[in-house]
């Protein structure tokens, strides 16, 4: 049995892995932290395996019960929160990103190792079974070179919350790139096997709501959390470009918003045996080259929020670090780092 703390009772808390956590028999859940207590006290109506209710995350840090904490705050907040945290001798499970830069983020990988502690990033799709068929498919040589990979994260005008905290640099590091295309980066690097980036370029808009009382939309994810009338809109809602690595090429479109009526999330794997495309979130079709045969496997997905989760406590119980921890998924926020630099300076940039 281990026990935890959940730090920030928001969205990603409440409707992905509280659900989980609840119903593992091995977890025990002593605190629901957030500093606006009512989150916390919503969270635990909700989910009644949760003890007891605090707005200090310092007072589960102090508790020598508690063996690891979930950080499921706002972007900014993932750096300070993990680092007391592991300062307290926890193991954690941090939400992605891993937080703003990459810089942080290294020096969160150094913390957990200097101190022996798992600290695993909240990349999900690195237990979707999809990916983990494609990562395996590559490995035994399905595919024959990947040598290219394009991948689409676009949808139909829905920025979500709109003036709040998605859309402020300052508390998000970014917008759709950091938002979205760092699931789609990160597993398009797992599934290469651990591919190293060599060159980037890329360019990066923040078009669709500049005037943010006029901009309509489809849909807002987080809509409670908008601000038309005074909040801040400083991050990309549009972003493409170009990478290099020592395993494939990558081209990319991001949009939150666009004026095409369409959600096109998919990412195609280009092979000299085979090729595949993947929908984000569902099943892929896997064409080869030999054959002319194009297949969607039959497999089922089971809950990948369910597999991160189940794999951190066993990685606790072990010592044994699986694919989600931090050391395995720096390259994604380098890649981060990276392509933002580049999109500031205009300029391709070289490692």
């Amino acid at each position: 049995m281990k026990t935890v703390a959940i730090i920030g009772c928001g969205r990603i808390a409440s409707n992905m892995h509280l659900r989980v956590l609840s119903e593992m028999e091995n977890v025990r859940i002593k605190y629901a932290c957030d500093i606006i207590e009512e989150k916390a006290v919503k969270l635990k109506e909700k989910f009644p395996k949760i003890e007891n209710v605090i707005t200090d995350y310092n007072v589960a840090l102090a508790d020598n019960e508690v063996d690891a904490v979930f950080v499921f705050t706002p972007n900014y907040a993932h750096y300070t929160v993990t680092m007391d945290s592991l300062k307290a001798n926890k193991h954690v499970f941090c939400e992605k990103p891993i937080t703003v830069n990459y810089k942080l983020s290294c020096e969160m990988a150094e913390a957990a190792k200097k101190r022996n502690l798992i600290l695993n990033i909240g990349v999900c799709n690195r237990y979707n079974k999809s990916v983990e068929l494609l990562e395996q498919m590559n490995r035994e040589g399905k595919f024959g070179n990947i040598y290219h990979v394009y991948c689409s994260f676009r949808s139909f005008r829905s920025i979500p919350g709109l003036g709040g905290a998605f859309t402020t640099k300052a508390q998000s590091g970014g917008g759709v790139l950091i938002d979205w295309g760092v699931h789609f980066f990160d597993l398009i690097l797992y599934i290469l096997g651990s591919a190293k980036i060599k060159t980037v370029t890329c360019d990066a808009y923040n078009e669709m709501a500049k005037d943010m009382k006029a901009y309509k939309y489809s849909n807002m994810w987080a809509e409670d959390t908008a601000d038309f009338e005074n909040g801040t809109n400083d991050v990309d809602d549009y972003i493409t470009g170009h990478i290099r690595t020592d395993k494939a090429s990558i081209s990319f479109n991001g949009a939150w918003a666009q004026n095409i009526s369409k959600n096109e999330m998919f990412i195609d794997f280009m092979g000299d045996k085979g090729g595949a495309r993947l929908t984000y979130g569902g099943k892929f079709e896997f064409t080869d080259g030999s054959t002319l045969e194009t297949i969607t496997p039959d497999y089922d997905i089971p809950n990948m929020y369910k597999c991160e989760d189940e794999a951190f406590i066993e990685s606790i119980e072990t010592g044994k670090k699986d694919k989600n921890n931090i050391e395995y998924v720096l390259e994604s926020a380098k890649l981060l780092d990276a392509l933002y630099e580049s999109a500031d300076k205009k300029k391709e940039l070289k490692f």
